[in-house]
């Protein structure tokens, strides 16, 4: 294969057009702080701020019966790490705290708790009122109240020795995330709406500048052509796009100490896909706006958002309407929110991977299309 002088012509430009954006990127503090900053303050946000397990839940607890079995009862309840208890001995108190908001449910412990404990074909009954105004925190409300009741209740059966009825033995097993912790599938799709925003912003804010400045135009009189152009914006913004990425996964792993179990090489191959998909949006954005404050609430409205709510990342898929559903497939976050909760909490589950991957490179190949058809080399 020969090379001719049109293409070493070509790679001179190119070559130029790198040394040139490096040294821009290293002399722009935006693009630092953009990609290097913006990153590890979302990440520990998004690992430290947001929480779907809840501690400390907030509870009342009216106790009528001050038998020594309805006390350990409220005991068991207050040396749970999951409750808050206050105690009264009327409703018009917690009534009141209910209505606040200062509580988010009772417990009524009945008068009667402790004649029921005697009667081997009866359980005492307590009653559990949840604040309805918040219905997954009612629910938790009920789950925790019913988990700790049985565990009594299987306590009390063992310590006294009483023919209780038999309960089913559930020995529960957890794949993927055996401590349950909410923070385990957080962060790493956290990771893929981080690198959304920052992908995006990466070159529709810093070439939406150029246009500002002018420099944009200064280029554009040079004998450079407009695929060598994107090309000089995309691979250097790419290079720091993927520091930002590994940056944020080493926190991942080291700092919140989230398990990874699949290969590197697929985290990375997944991470590149969807970087160039992200960098290519923000490419699509600075060639149609041209203006920074323009190409930064385009870049949330059309990158970040989709993909924090659309994605899969906190809100589930399956349980939106179906004609949303439809559209989160057009969404690139949701495929690699898929391919990091895979790779750190499974593994290299490859059916999953490789279809997620194949979506992010047909979208890629879809936005750059878009691209070349709009993109020309003038200044109007």
């Amino acid at each position: 294969m020969k090379i001719t002088l049109a293409d070493n012509n070509s790679l001179r430009r190119l070559k130029a057009l790198f040394i040139k954006e490096f040294f821009q990127i290293i002399r722009d503090p935006s693009s630092i702080l953009i990609s290097l900053i913006l990153p590890l303050i979302l990440l520990f946000i998004y690992g430290v701020g947001v929480s779907l397990d809840i501690n400390h839940l907030k509870i009342g607890v009216i106790l009528e019966d001050k038998s020594p079995e309805a006390i350990s009862f409220v005991q068991s309840l207050t040396d749970s790490k999951y409750f808050d208890v206050k105690i009264a001995e009327n409703r018009e108190i917690l009534n009141d705290d209910i209505v606040k908001g200062y509580i988010r449910g009772i417990v009524v412990i009945p008068s009667y708790f402790t004649a029921f404990s005697y009667r081997q074909n009866y359980i005492a009954p307590i009653q559990v009122i949840a604040d309805g105004s918040e219905p997954n925190t009612a629910n938790f409300v009920q789950n925790y109240v019913r988990a700790a009741w049985l565990v009594w209740l299987q306590t009390e059966q063992i310590s006294k020795k009483l023919q209780f009825p038999s309960f089913v033995n559930v020995q529960p097993r957890y794949w993927y995330n055996e401590e349950l912790r909410s923070q385990n599938f957080l962060v790493p799709g956290s990771l893929a709406i981080i690198m959304t925003l920052i992908g995006t912003l990466l070159t529709a804010l810093v070439i939406a500048r150029e246009w500002e400045r002018g420099t944009m135009e200064a280029l554009m009189s040079t004998p450079v052509t407009i695929y060598e152009i994107i090309i000089g914006k995309l691979v250097p913004y790419f290079c720091l796009g993927m520091l930002s990425m590994t940056l944020c996964v080493v926190v991942a792993i080291f700092i919140y100490k989230i398990p990874f179990r699949g290969s590197f090489i697929l985290l990375g191959i997944a991470s590149s896909v969807f970087l160039i998909s992200a960098l290519g949006i923000g490419l699509l954005i600075s060639t149609v706006s041209r203006n920074q404050f323009v190409a930064a609430q385009a870049a949330m409205v059309a990158a970040f958002l989709p993909g924090f709510i659309l994605s899969g990342f906190i809100f589930e898929i399956s349980s939106m309407p179906l004609w949303i559903q439809a559209v989160t497939w057009l969404i690139p976050a949701r495929y690699f929110v898929t391919s990091l909760q895979t790779l750190f909490l499974a593994g290299n589950v490859k059916s999953l991977l490789f279809g997620s991957i194949l979506c992010m490179i047909i979208f890629s190949i879809v936005i750059f299309f878009i691209i070349d058809r709009i993109s020309v080399k003038r200044l109007d």
